[in-house]
Order: structure tokens, then sequence, then C-alpha cells
């Protein structure tokens, strides 16, 4: 086993459900751009769209208000200068923090700085970002936060007020996230985590292509992963711990029995990286910086 032209809403609605269709892979920002500004930020989502990320990824938990608001870690003491988990602070609590306080450079003699610390940058809301973000540009939102339900129904209250929902994709590494969410007819969802882990298993180690993703799937990875391979014996087991690049053209081909089934790579961050992703075919690569990205591809 494994461990480890067209109107905008218009355009949105056809990047989402698979009508998109381009040589190149398409250049999705990590939580806006955690590289290249403060993730989850208003200014990271600006800075992503100055260097012409087609897709934005974002991160969403609630306040325990129940404000969906754009934050990854569950303690904010992780990025910001406070403490507490976000579902224990009210939004006014969470929006006093300065978000961009562990953001970090290095300057021109090699000299660690914090640039954000002299301009606090406030956590958004889920709302913010929808208004700030075009219409014409599809947006990935990774829920990150248990208990499943507040967090489901407040996101989805956002979405409807917002009039967003087919502007958005839902991600998460939770199951019960993903079954939740499902409720509403309207979402669209990635395949689960474990059923992409186990279908890329099964070809990289059997060669078998078992169940491929229905017609219109989205499916996320990571391009590479160190996994640990466990062999079970009767008086005990072995393991083997090796990098996976497990996107193979075997494995390319067999998720894409089914038409307009979308992959999406993440940590494609080196011309390299993204060169191999084209040459597999993949449709999206999920980048820390786009602005480094967007060098890559006018070089390419």
């Amino acid at each position: 086993m494994l461990r480890a032209g067209a109107p905008a809403a218009l355009m949105s609605l056809a990047l989402l459900s698979g009508g998109h269709a381009s040589a190149a892979p398409l250049v999705v920002a990590h939580r806006g751009g955690t590289g290249d500004a403060p993730e989850n930020t208003l200014t990271a989502i600006r800075s992503a769209l100055k260097n012409q990320a087609d897709v934005l990824w974002i991160t969403v938990q609630i306040s325990s208000d129940g404000v969906p608001v754009l934050y990854r870690p569950a303690n904010v003491a992780a990025l910001s200068d406070g403490q507490g988990l976000v579902n224990t602070l009210t939004l006014a609590q969470l929006q006093q923090l300065n978000v961009g306080h562990a953001f970090s450079r290095n300057d021109a003699d090699g000299q660690k700085t914090y640039p954000y610390r002299a301009q606090a940058l406030q956590m958004p809301t889920l709302q913010e970002a929808l208004r700030l973000i075009p219409k014409s540009v599809p947006i990935l939102i990774d829920l990150k936060q248990l208990p499943a339900a507040p967090l489901v129904a407040a996101v989805a209250q956002v979405l409807g007020q917002e009039q967003a929902w087919d502007r958005i994709r839902v991600y998460s590494t939770e199951a019960e996230i993903l079954r939740l969410m499902a409720n509403y007819p309207q979402a669209r969802l990635f395949e689960s985590r474990d059923a992409t882990r186990d279908r890329l298993s099964s070809v990289a180690l059997s060669g078998a292509c078992e169940k491929p993703p229905s017609a219109g799937s989205w499916v996320g990875m990571e391009f590479e992963r160190t996994v640990t391979v466990v062999e079970k014996f009767t008086l005990g087991e072995g393991t083997s711990v090796v990098k996976a690049r497990w996107w193979t053209p075997a494995a390319v081909s067999c998720f894409k029995t089914h038409p307009d089934v979308k992959i999406v790579l993440f940590g494609i961050d080196s011309a390299a990286a993204y060169q191999a992703a084209e040459a597999l075919g993949i449709d999206h690569v999920m980048t820390d910086s786009p602005r480094k990205m967007k060098t890559i591809r006018a070089t390419k």
C-alpha cells in the first residue's frame, strides 16, 4: 500500500466544466501566489492577476461567527502576529491581525526581510475575494477546516449570495467536506484525493487502469510526491521510501479514458516541470509563483 469573446460568466463556466481547450497547461496561482506575496491575501490575488494567472486557488475557513475567510493554517500564529485557531476568533478579531507578518524576501545582500510588517495586510473574506476577482477568472476553493458542516453551509451561502457557483470548483482533502458540498446541485467538485491516489498507485505498481474517472471529472495531485511503499511479510513488513513521479503517459492516458477529464498538477515551479507537464498533456499546473511562471511561459 502507499501512504503518503463570450460573456465573462460563460467563459468561466467553460473553463470549470471542461470546455476550454489549450495546447499549453493553464496556470493556477496557489493560494493566490504564495511565493510572490503573502498567501490568500488580496495583495496576492492582485499580483497573480497582474502576472497572468489563468485560475486562482484560494483556501477558505470560517470565523467563530460563521464568516468564510481566506486563510490556510488552522492557527493564525503560523502566518500572522496573532494567536488562536481561526474558528475560535470572530471576523472582527481576525481582521485586526497582520496576515503578512511572516512573509519574507531576501534583499540584494541576501538578508531576509519582512516587507509587510510595516504595511499590515488584513485577512480577506471570501466575499471580498469574489468581488475582486474578475468573473472571467475561474476560482478553485480549498476547504481546510473541521467540523465540515458549518464550513460547507457558510461557503455555500456566500456563493449563492454572490451568484458565484458557476465560477467555482471545490477541493478538499476531507471526504466529509466533499460529501456535504455534493448536496448542493450547483456545486462542482474535484474527485476525492483518496480516489486519485488509489488510481495513480494502481497504474504505477500494476500497470492496470481500473475504474478511470468519469467524464467531466477534475483531479488534483502533486507532480512528485515522497511515498512509502509497505510490503507485508508473515513476520513483519518491509518499507521503501521513494520520490514518486507517478504522472506518467500511462497514468495520464488512464485518467483521460473518458472525455473532458481535467488534471491539475500541484507543485509546478520550474521550467523543467512546466515543460514535462506540457509534454504529458496536463490541463492545469499549480504554482507558487505566477510571476516566475509568466517568464517561463514567455520564453518557451
